[in-house]
């Protein structure tokens, strides 16, 4: 006959061997993992991207390296359907911006979110109407004024890409005014903060991350920003203020929201135990010092979805950019 001892032995000896069973088949990456950023370098999706594999690398998150690629052409459909092609391959991921809906939307392109299986949200950014520090616009009220007794057309507004959502924002802020602005599309956000210090452009709304070092350097002002409520971050960036202290675009007389999802995608076919080892990975990265300093930074929304929570997210989001994109009359035919 068996003794407790052993009995007890033998049990914990299977649970300790079923419990490593379960860990080794847990999924994780065999090889480099590629970011796949659909935007140019600079903008606010490749920071965030770039910031991520630094604290990867530092933290040491992953055994496999993570190989941050840009693919902005076609305002980013280049790396959708190069995750949406990768069908199988969890060794691909990818950033999200509101291009994820309004490149599809205007271009016709065979994409759609739902090509892709979603991770999670792991931010929502924020839009800012930026002007160059030495114009004497205090505040928005100021900026419409300038604009409703320019010439109609001569004040120009730089953004990243066409029919994308700096040009959304773009076209909202002519209905609201009853003006008309000359929008000039770059390649990425940095690159547009650039033309505004130079005074190649009148105005932004770059994403606070985009143009945070120009404000510190007293190059750029903020005027308001799209959202319902003013930003929570109360540490002083420049000349004083901090990012609360902008006020909304609403109480500056412009009726208009936006914010802009920072979420991660898998290619097609995931399996629920990759989908699960990201998911985890991220978590883990927005617990760092380094991602809170990022948040502070960029004075991000820090929401947080993931599974059925984020899907439905998304499929609103779409729904919403689709009448966004129609008002605007950037659809494309076949949409």
């Amino acid at each position: 006959m068996t003794s407790p001892v052993l009995r007890i032995a033998f049990a914990t000896a299977a649970v300790l061997g079923a419990s490593t069973m379960a860990a080794s088949a847990a999924w994780e990456p065999v090889r480099p993992v590629e970011f796949i950023v659909p935007a140019g370098t600079g903008g606010g999706a490749d920071q965030m991207a770039r910031t991520i594999q630094g604290i990867v690398t530092k933290h040491n998150l992953m055994k496999q390296p993570l190989v941050v690629i840009n693919k902005s052409g076609g305002a980013g459909g280049e790396g959708f359907l190069d995750v949406k092609a990768s069908a199988n391959n969890p060794h691909k991921i990818i950033i999200t911006l509101s291009n994820l809906f309004t490149t599809p939307l205007a271009t016709g392109i065979p994409f759609n979110w739902k090509d892709l299986t979603p991770v999670a949200m792991l931010a929502l950014d924020e839009f800012v109407l930026w002007v160059n520090a030495e114009k004497p616009y205090k505040d928005a009220k100021d900026y419409v004024a300038a604009v409703k007794s320019a010439a109609a057309g001569s004040m120009k507004m730089g953004g990243t890409g066409s029919k994308q959502e700096d040009q959304i924002i773009t076209v909202a802020l002519e209905k609201a005014t009853g003006t008309k602005l000359t929008y000039i599309p770059y390649k990425g956000g940095g690159e547009v903060a650039v033309q505004l210090v130079g005074n190649h452009i009148d105005s932004t709304v770059n994403n606070p991350i985009e143009a945070v070092a120009q404000w510190r350097g007293g190059k750029l002002r903020p005027l308001c920003v799209f959202d319902s409520k003013p930003m929570a971050y109360g540490d002083p960036v420049a000349d004083g203020k901090a990012w609360k202290d902008i006020p909304t675009c609403k109480s500056q007389g412009l009726d208009i929201e936006y914010l802009m999802l920072r979420g991660i995608f898998m290619s097609p076919k995931a399996t629920k135990d990759q989908v699960a080892y990201y998911v985890d990975l991220f978590t883990k990265v927005r617990a760092t010092p380094e991602w809170q300093e990022f948040m502070k930074n960029g004075a991000f929304n820090t929401s947080f979805m993931t599974g059925d929570d984020y899907a439905k997210w998304v499929g609103t989001e779409e729904t919403r950019h689709q009448n966004l994109m129609k008002e605007a009359g950037f659809l494309a035919s076949s949409n």
